[in-house]
């Protein structure tokens, strides 16, 4: 599958003037948060925050022009992807950990957090390459202490994996990822219709991290809302653990993914990945 092909509107689809307000379905976690900065204050973007599996339900529905929609959902519709920017990671994530009591090898029952398909996706893949079976899957909300009381290992993401202090054992999905590819792992990135965005607009989304990756100290501090030793520990999770380029490798990591998504039936078809124009 080629990974370099370009996707353009045509006769008939709609190109958004810059004065067109371009609503942007945004991922509502701290490592989101460098994607986005400073886009509350630009003309023609209205952000709107949620989990990603209500960006993705969103994008889906026509309610957003773009999201920041976790990995595998681009397997389900037909959009093209903003280049260059991404949340991903090379090694260990942080944000991204299997819980279980016991070792790997028994898990029989796994709780997944309904957060995110792209890290239910990456989890089962991990787990059907290590165990070479597939263990009984049960969504549920995010709640350690339920899930492994549910079942015998818990899928959590985002903040609520991060800032949890545990002492249960945990897989880094991102490191288990990178040592069984030797790639970095994509969980989201900006996608949405043919048209959706315009050249000038990829642009000015690409402008924003650029600024949010020079803003992470301000970033990390916001979040931890005051306490000092929180934002080191979240400007040292944004600076070392997420990757927010999509280049060469990290295409190749998605497509990997897909490739063995979809040989354990979790999508259609590997996708051939499309871009929005840009200047």
């Amino acid at each position: 599958m080629s990974a370099t092909a370009v996707a353009k509107p045509g006769p008939s689809a709609e190109r958004h003037s810059p004065a067109k307000v371009v609503r942007l379905g945004a991922v509502c976690y701290l490592n989101a948060e460098p994607s986005v900065h400073g886009l509350e204050r630009e003309p023609g973007f209205r952000i709107e925050r949620d989990v990603p599996s209500r960006v993705a339900e969103r994008l889906h529905a026509g309610e957003v022009d773009l999201g920041l929609v976790p990995s595998i959902e681009y397997a389900f519709g037909r959009y093209a992807i903003v280049p260059g920017v991404a949340i991903a990671s090379l090694g260990a994530v942080r944000s991204v950990c299997l819980f279980h009591h016991g070792p790997l090898e028994i898990v029989r029952r796994v709780a997944l957090d309904s957060s995110s398909r792209a890290s239910a996706g990456l989890v089962r893949v991990l787990l059907h390459a290590r165990l070479g079976r597939d263990p009984e899957y049960m969504p549920m909300a995010p709640g350690l202490d339920r899930m492994l009381e549910a079942a015998d290992a818990a899928l959590l993401i985002g903040d609520p994996a991060l800032d949890l202090e545990s002492d249960v054992a945990r897989l880094d999905l991102g490191e288990e990822w990178t040592r069984l590819t030797g790639l970095p792992f994509v969980y989201a990135f900006w996608a949405g219709p043919v048209g959706a965005v315009s050249p000038d607009g990829v642009r000015r989304l690409q402008q924003a991290l650029a600024s949010g990756l020079a803003s992470l100290p301000e970033i990390a501090s916001r979040q931890a809302q005051g306490d000092a030793a929180r934002a080191a520990k979240y400007e040292a999770y944004l600076s070392q653990n997420i990757v927010y380029r999509l280049g060469e490798a990290e295409q190749a990591g998605l497509l990997e993914f897909f490739r063995r998504a979809h040989a354990v039936g979790l999508v259609p078809a590997v996708p051939e990945l499309r871009f929005h124009e840009q200047d």
